[in-house]
């Protein structure tokens, strides 16, 4: 095990997306006194993250959850932080309007195959056509003509329609009417080999990052805004108010199982190639 007095740094990496940087506002200002932990703070693409997630790369790391079924040996779920959309997700747009059921017909720009957002759609239709791009390019890539639909997972999902674009899908909306659960899309995840005093110390620093940043939104929204990506504080409230809420602070049972049933679905049609373990750290 390694103890607190023989370890003090802790490797945090995170997406530079507003919403990770609301979350970890607390944390990466120093606005809480963490004691003798220190947090080193990286920042990734959730591409990057996921991948160097499956070579235990980080401390602790936020992932999507569909990378978790390739790492559940290294690594447990710390119990907050999870981005989970209720009754709305990652959305499939097109340049010309198309329906869900022409997604087999339809060639779609995807952010990654590690994606929860990939596995939803895999869940959704597993017979399509697809490109990975990188999430900010994919917009651009369903506009010019590369691709004629893409997976949305970040502010696009926003403003699709006010640059012309048509929905299809809405994932989250799909897997509320089909499971009655919300669509968990990426959470924080914890190197095992820590022990479990340090993992304690540190799921208890998260949460208290989150619980402040919920407390002092404005303050925590302006930090967030050097990672918006050219939205206006509007549209940056909007995003971070999806993706950070109460389901962030605490999932909830709810929010668990949401979690088992999306891994446990992948596994079953066989996207993910074994059962995963789901396990949340104390």
């Amino acid at each position: 095990m390694i103890t607190d007095t023989e370890r003090t740094t802790i490797t945090l990496a995170h997406s530079p997306d507003s919403d990770d940087a609301f979350m970890f506002y607390g944390l990466a200002t120093n606005k809480i006194d963490t004691g003798g932990l220190h947090f080193q703070h990286l920042l990734k693409d959730i591409q990057t993250l996921n991948e160097e997630a499956t070579r235990g790369t980080y401390d602790v790391t936020a992932v999507s959850f569909h990378v978790y079924a390739y790492i559940a040996d290294k690594y447990a779920l710390l119990p907050h932080g999870a981005s989970i959309g209720d009754k709305y997700g990652p959305v499939v747009v097109s340049r010309e309007p198309a329906k869900a059921e022409d997604i087999s017909s339809l060639r779609i720009a995807v952010p990654g195959t590690l994606t929860s957002a990939f596995l939803a759609l895999k869940i959704y239709n597993p017979d399509f056509e697809y490109e990975v791009i990188a999430f900010d390019k994919i917009i651009e890539a369903v506009e010019s003509g590369r691709c004629d639909a893409g997976l949305l997972i970040h502010e696009g999902q926003l403003f699709y329609e006010k640059i012309g674009l048509h929905k299809v899908l809405d994932l989250g909306e799909w897997w509320h009417e089909r499971t009655g659960l919300p669509l968990p899309m990426g959470g924080n995840v914890i190197r095992r080999e820590l022990g479990p005093e340090i993992i304690s110390q540190v799921s208890h620093w998260l949460r208290e990052s989150i619980r402040f940043s919920l407390a002092n939104r404005e303050d925590a929204l302006a930090y967030a805004m050097q990672f918006a990506r050219d939205m206006d504080v509007a549209l940056a409230d909007r995003f971070v108010a999806m993706w950070v809420n109460d389901l962030t602070l605490e999932y909830t049972d709810r929010g668990r199982e949401a979690v088992q049933r999306l891994l446990l679905e992948g596994f079953e049609r066989g996207i993910i190639p074994k059962r995963p373990a789901v396990e949340f750290a104390s």
